[in-house]
């Protein structure tokens, strides 16, 4: 159980949460919305026990399974697997058990044998009092749903992607809190954030279904409305506008319904008790010119202050990031190519030979299966990494603009103000404020540490540093991710209007008829081909 007493929350100055008081307990299933930056993922945070609220106490009871939006720094030579293993301990154990079978085969003298033997009789013991073998394939099971192959797992973390490392670590926690192996329905409450991210259509839809019969506690952040409607019971919505968290205990359709039905009783009871406040203070204004109603005239008027300071602010409609690519700089017929791109992590290949050749205003899309190299090839043309062999082959007046789906272009520990004066160094300064706030950075918040943003915000603030660049090839690598219905949107749009060449990676269908590509490149083979509908419907499964 996870309880949160008067807890207050704050970015800088910024109030996010007050007063607030939260509890999570086994069967809830908990969607935790609100616009971007209203505090969702700080809010996760700090249940999780990985920050502090500024004010209030949480407390915590039992095994608990976080999921943060953005992979967490570790040990990086870690095998995939074993990672994943290491949720129930599994992984150690494993490890001894082949230390000492080995040394069993090398042991003579009788007592040393006896010893190892009775070594190892202990180790299987713990081994199948945590699940043994069966709870070995449950973890592989889990990651099979996941999309993660077994030449995924056999492979070192720092070999993977970003969203490979990101699918790991779900694995991790959905695997500490499956049932198999441990007699019982799991207790443990699982804290995760934007689950859907990197996943299939098929993860996807399993991902729902383990969930929906999890009967530990859940919260989950999530754009995914069809996740949101399919698994939630309950609701906390973060009101931006008044700092305060509003608890719905009923499922999705049923939520939206109240939210609707409060906002307009919000809106009513502003209204009358604005028109009545007005009445007071007209009459307040008359008698204060005869001295002898003075008094009469300030207690009225306090009346009407009192009046108006007793109401809920209403919720006026979210701001929305004016996204607009640059206008791409002038470059020549085909300002990139690439020839013989081959790319491999130890002994695992991810592909060889690709050519391609990106024409001034082309817009191509990259698809291929999860560890493909989708990630790996829009790297590598934003020379965020080096080819094993093959060459880029600049053109005249290339410039280009690189989106990374992990934020990797964000310098975390530097604030907002200093990633964009990073990203655009000749810009007028006043230019430059003006950008970020279209892009809804202002005031005390751009002194905020890029770290400290949340998912939708850290996509925000690249997509302002893309927008200053002035560039004439952006690579994006899932722009959508982590962005409310609204943002989304913009970028779409954005995406539409935009003169310059693309090369995108997505699993967003919508920002591929967004883009409305000309050409597919298709990996690890490298194959191009011409764009066509049929296409369309590989995106969620690639």
């Amino acid at each position: 159980m996870i309880t949160a007493t008067n807890i207050e929350l704050r970015a800088g100055s910024r109030i996010l949460l007050s007063e607030a008081n939260l509890r999570v307990q086994p069967g809830d299933r908990i969607g935790l919305v609100g616009r971007n930056g209203a505090g969702k993922t700080t809010s996760l945070r700090v249940l999780a026990g990985e920050g502090l609220p500024y004010g209030g106490d949480v407390r915590r009871t039992g095994e608990l399974g976080y999921l943060p939006q953005d992979p967490r720094e570790g040990d990086l030579s870690v095998i995939a697997k074993d990672r994943v293993l290491s949720a129930r301990g599994l992984d150690q154990i494993l490890r001894d058990m082949e230390k000492t079978q080995s040394a069993m085969a090398e042991l003579v003298d009788p007592k040393q044998l006896d010893k190892a033997v009775d070594r190892y009789g202990k180790l299987e013991d713990r081994f199948s009092a945590l699940g043994g073998y069966a709870a070995e394939s449950e973890a592989a099971r889990i990651c099979a749903n996941l999309g993660l192959a077994d030449r995924i797992l056999a492979q070192p973390l720092s070999t993977l992607s970003g969203g490979q490392r990101r699918r790991v670590e779900l694995a991790r926690i959905l695997f500490a809190a499956s049932e198999a192996g441990v007699g019982a329905k799991s207790s443990t409450i699982l804290l995760i954030d934007e689950p859907t991210n990197h996943l299939d259509a098929d993860s996807i839809s399993w991902l729902r279904g383990f969930l929906k019969s999890h009967e530990g506690g859940l919260v989950v952040i999530s754009h995914d409305v069809d996740l949101l409607d399919d698994v939630v019971n309950k609701v906390w919505f973060l009101d931006a506008t008044r700092g305060e968290v509003d608890l719905y205990n009923m499922g999705w359709k049923k939520y939206l319904e109240a939210r609707a039905a409060d906002e307009k009783r919000r809106r009513r009871e502003r209204a009358n008790a604005e028109k009545k406040a007005g009445v007071l203070m007209a009459q307040a204004d008359k008698m204060r010119a005869k001295a002898t109603k003075a008094v009469a005239a300030q207690n009225m008027a306090k009346r009407a202050e009192k009046m108006l300071a007793g109401l809920d602010e209403t919720r006026v409609a979210d701001k929305v990031a004016k996204i607009r690519f640059p206008e791409p700089a002038t470059c020549g017929k085909t300002p990139l190519m690439a020839e013989g791109l081959s790319k491999s992590y130890g002994s695992l290949e991810i592909f060889t030979g690709v050519d391609l050749a990106i024409d001034k205003g082309s817009r191509v899309v990259i698809l291929g299966l999860n560890g493909a190299g989708k990630t790996t090839l829009l790297r590598l043309l934003g020379q965020m990494e080096r080819p094993d062999a093959g060459s880029l082959i600049p053109g005249h007046g290339l410039k280009v603009g690189y989106f990374a789906q992990e934020h990797e272009t964000l310098d975390h520990g530097a604030s907002v103000w200093e990633n964009i004066r990073h990203a655009a160094p000749d810009t007028q300064e006043q230019q430059l404020r003006q950008l970020l706030g279209t892009f809804l950075f202002s005031g005390e918040q751009l002194d905020q540490p890029a770290g400290t943003l949340s998912g939708g915000e850290k996509t925000r603030l690249a997509l302002a540093g893309l927008v200053s660049s002035a560039a004439n090839v952006l690579l994006l690598d899932e722009p959508t991710n982590n962005l409310d219905p609204a943002s989304r949107e913009q970028v779409l749009d954005a995406l539409r209007r935009y003169q310059g060449a693309v090369v995108l990676v997505t699993h967003d269908p919508g920002a591929v008829e967004a883009l409305e590509p000309e050409r597919v490149i298709l990996l690890p083979d490298g194959t191009e081909d011409h764009w066509s509908a049929d296409y369309l419907e590989l995106v969620q499964l690639a």
